[in-house]
């Protein structure tokens, strides 16, 4: 992956971003693996429509508070 030191120059997020998200896949694989889910493909859509809805949800009461 190119970079420049600090910004991945292929996607342009920050090393430290990069590295938080892959921070919390681990934990989540690490959560699923620990459940024992045969569904893994079922959790892992569940998780992404939920973290989709909140942060639609932040982002519209951010917006509400200007």
């Amino acid at each position: 992956m190119p970079h420049d030191g600090e910004t991945c120059l292929t996607c342009g997020r920050s090393f430290a971003e990069i590295t938080r998200t892959r921070e919390l896949i681990d934990a989540l694989a690490d959560f699923a693996c620990a459940q024992a889910y045969d569904n893994v493909d079922e959790f892992a859509a569940y998780v992404a429509r939920k973290l989709e809805k909140k942060v639609r949800h932040r982002r519209q009461a951010g917006d509400d508070m200007d």
